[in-house]
């Protein structure tokens, strides 16, 4: 049952990229990836719409985790300031913050400085792109039919309203729950735990106060941890920009998790749910491991 549905989600999801990108012709695509665990997910549809005849151009920073050369599709890179240590560094800080056993609030404080540090890092190749005049002119002229991005970075939602293309988001989430409040969708603190708060969605008068307090500090939280994406942003398209302009605009918000498993709450009509995970696809084991396996079996 379970697979049936998550087969449904998939094909769902394709039939609408498909439909973006040029209905039964062949479209043309630009692909603006976010790096890392984003990147596992979201090639295998690339790579879908691809082999159904779109033409697809992905556009990658020369530096990166998960990011290489395919002849399944076109790829586009351009040089960065970062090395790959660089990005390992940063990483590494995040996770430590993470795993780092703290009271609150001094948990969300380690988390947002980590966080921040890691956006700004993994930014910083945005506006290298913009800084490469001849790659941004190839982007104008060759008349792409929409745009796919993973919005975390912003790199991508910043590219479609630049260029004035129909976007798709393919994500997992958020921060601060942009991705229901650029939707403008009822989002009640009474039972919709905020990040942070490690609340489930039955609470108790105590839990619903300390929501609210997180809920009232979102807003400053997020506008600072995306303070550098909004500058340049603002800079680029030469009008004062906030996030929910940048994300608003989104043709279809593709979310990568299932309904069920998250807490309830009403979402948008362009909201779709498909299923899928931030890992590798899984390999078939080692004979010497599966000849283990069955011994200790029997």
């Amino acid at each position: 049952m379970l697979a049936t549905l998550l087969l449904r989600y998939q094909h769902a999801a394709w039939t609408l990229l498909l439909m973006i990108a040029g209905f039964s012709e062949g479209g043309k695509l630009v692909v603006v990836p976010m790096d890392g665990s984003h990147w596992l997910s979201m090639r295998q549809v690339v790579e879908n719409l691809s082999q159904r005849g779109h033409e697809v151009v992905v556009v990658i920073p020369q530096v990166s985790w998960q990011f290489g050369i395919t002849e399944n599709y076109t790829v586009k890179t351009y040089p960065v300031s970062y090395t790959k240590e660089d990005l390992d560094v940063s990483l590494q800080t995040y996770i430590d913050a993470h795993l780092m056993e703290q009271p609150f609030p001094f948990n969300v404080l380690s988390i947002y400085n980590s966080s921040v540090a890691v956006f700004n890092l993994l930014f910083s190749h945005c506006k290298s792109l913009f800084n490469h005049r001849e790659l941004m002119q190839y982007l104008k002229q060759s008349d792409f039919d929409a745009l796919l991005t993973d919005p975390v970075s912003l790199c991508g939602a910043l590219i479609a309203n630049y260029f004035s293309l129909p976007s798709v988001f393919f994500l997992r989430g958020l921060p601060c729950n942009l991705h229901y409040k650029a939707n403008r969708c009822p989002d009640p603190l009474s039972y919709v735990p905020r990040i942070f708060t490690m609340n489930s969605d039955y609470m108790t008068f105590s839990q619903r106060l300390k929501n609210v307090l997180i809920d009232s500090v979102e807003f400053f939280y997020c506008n600072g941890f995306y303070a550098q994406g909004l500058s340049f942003a603002s800079e680029v398209l030469q009008r004062d920009v906030t996030l929910l302009d940048l994300l608003s605009s989104t043709s279809i918000w593709l979310m990568r998790y299932d309904f069920v498993f998250e807490y309830p709450r009403p979402v948008m009509p362009n909201m779709v749910f498909v299923g899928g995970i931030n890992c590798g696809e899984r390999k078939a084991l080692h004979e010497v491991w599966c000849s283990f396996f069955l011994f200790i079996k029997h």
